[in-house]
């Protein structure tokens, strides 16, 4: 039989890349979470992880029990929520505040298995672009994407990190080819958006390489400049574990190393620690990093048969 700290050990160093940050998101020092690895690849009688001076990286064994490793801590996270549930009773409302694609995509997906867990959770959408004031009681808790979050006396748990590349639908690509270069965007039709909470680095990027070509219509909602960019109007920044898994999406470029962001739950110091609150962070934060695990392994898979007709174009090293 396993121990369970050692499969924690195991998830925390998979996704740090290294026994220095899996110590730091488990809070404990660094020989502890090497000794539980070393005794997890004991008991398993092979290797998880190759040790190297830039940090560890998985075997090919290693990768293959990740999905496991991820069951066992969703099963733990349901016993010991449900457990909670019977001691002191998670029950209310909570106000949730995200935009319209990350609500669409990530949150409303997993509300089924959250009130599997917890059904006398009642979880109030507020949908928009715009960041709430949450410690003014806008909302009870936020899941917000950027590159960096806002100084405050809010307290946050990362969900995981986000990549953009450049996209246009199979038929725009059929009538009109994509781009081979930063250079030749400017003899496409391009789509810029600029939601409520600022400019979004990616389009950004690929509106400073246009050439100073507009674009041919700007959006203020992620959620509809994917609509716009699967409707064929031209070419898009769009988030890659979405775009990625889509068959009717290709890519137009590498990774914009610029347009990388990271997703956060937030909620106010004074709520995260109340049943609800708590029981719901708890649940969504571990759910949804799985499924976005899921939903680059899906987009890789996709891109992989996509690759001897598209050949995204570099974007490093471009002024």
């Amino acid at each position: 039989m396993f121990d369970w700290n050692d499969l924690k050990a195991f998830l925390a160093v998979a996704r740090g890349g290294s026994t220095l940050a899996a110590s730091k998101a488990m809070g404990v020092n660094q020989t502890t979470v090497a000794r539980r690895i070393e005794s997890l690849e004991q008991d398993l009688g092979f290797k998880l992880f190759e040790r190297g001076q830039t940090g560890s990286r998985l075997t090919e064994a290693g990768q293959t029990m990740i999905p496991e490793a991820e069951n066992v801590e969703r099963a733990a996270i349901r016993f010991a929520n449900q457990a909670a549930t019977q001691m002191r009773g998670v029950s209310g409302a909570l106000r949730l505040t995200t935009n319209e694609l990350v609500a669409n995509t990530m949150v409303i997906p997993a509300l089924l298995q959250f009130r599997k867990v917890h059904p006398d959770v009642q979880v109030d959408l507020v949908i928009t672009d715009r960041s709430l004031d949450l410690e003014n009681g806008e909302a009870d808790l936020a899941i917000r994407t950027s590159k960096a979050l806002a100084v405050s006396d809010l307290v946050a748990r990362k969900i995981g990190d986000h990549e953009m590349a450049l996209y246009c639908s199979r038929d725009y690509a059929s009538r009109r080819g994509t781009p081979d270069s930063p250079n030749s965007l400017q003899d496409h039709d391009l789509i810029d958006v600029t939601t409520e909470v600022g400019e979004m680095p990616g389009a950004t990027w690929m509106m400073q390489h246009s050439g100073g070509k507009p674009p041919i219509t700007r959006s203020n909602s992620m959620s509809s400049l994917v609509h716009a960019v699967k409707a064929g109007l031209g070419i898009g920044a769009l988030p890659c574990t979405i775009a990625d898994t889509d068959r009717d999406l290709v890519r137009c470029s590498d990774i914009i190393e610029e347009g990388r962001s990271t997703s956060w739950i937030v909620t106010r110091r004074e709520l995260k620690d109340t049943p609800r609150v708590r029981a719901f962070i708890d649940f969504m934060a571990p759910y949804l990093q799985q499924e976005l695990r899921r939903s680059e392994e899906r987009g890789r898979l996709r891109l992989a048969e996509d690759a001897m007709t598209v050949v995204p174009f570099p974007t490093k090293n471009v002024g």
